[in-house]
């Protein structure tokens, strides 16, 4: 008998809480995180709380799980309730913490999350100094993609005094949040 979508993806997340295998857990998360592509799946997965599984893994120790869970995040939060949600649970400071992952995809979709979480309520904290000028740094990035989408970040989600305000701080400080390698 074939499942469900919701039984199918309840079926994922129990799979995920159940195995002790590093690997079973980076393959179901890396399928939550496909089906969070689809607005379709929205709702199934709010009711299976994956945006909380999503936000809990950005602290783990594995690059991977990391990698997928901001994938995940990255693809549910155009929308509106997912949007709402993860600023509520206070998502926006993990997702902030991926901006110094060395894996290249994490940190595309933490910029490129911190983007869609930008609304005039968490402007004042995903466009906060460390961020500008972290987004500065990768806008000298060899990696195009990178230094691309960190460009349009500052031109399209921070005002003038803001990136003027970071550049005078980067100038007179070399900590900072290293680039991901290549």
């Amino acid at each position: 008998m074939e499942l469900g979508r919701l039984e199918y993806l309840q079926a994922l997340v129990t799979e995920f809480q159940v195995t002790d295998s590093t690997e079973a857990k980076e393959q179901v998360l890396a399928n939550l995180a496909n089906f969070a592509y689809d607005p379709s799946n929205y709702e199934y997965l709010r009711q299976l709380q994956v945006l909380d599984l999503f936000l809990d893994m950005l602290t783990e120790d594995s690059e991977t799980l990391v990698e997928f869970a901001m994938g995940g995040l990255c693809n549910l939060c155009l929308d509106k309730t997912n949007k709402e949600y993860i600023l509520e649970a206070n998502g926006v400071e993990p997702i902030i913490n991926c901006l110094s992952s060395s894996n290249e995809e994490t940190v595309m979709s933490a910029v490129t999350t911190l983007m869609f979480l930008t609304t005039p309520r968490s402007r004042a904290q995903t466009t906060a100094l460390p961020v500008v000028e972290c987004m500065l740094r990768f806008s000298l990035s060899a990696n195009t993609r990178l230094s691309n989408l960190a460009s349009i970040f500052l031109q399209d989600y921070c005002s003038p005094p803001q990136v003027e305000e970071a550049r005078n701080l980067s100038r007179h400080t070399a900590v900072g949040i290293p680039l991901p390698k290549d």
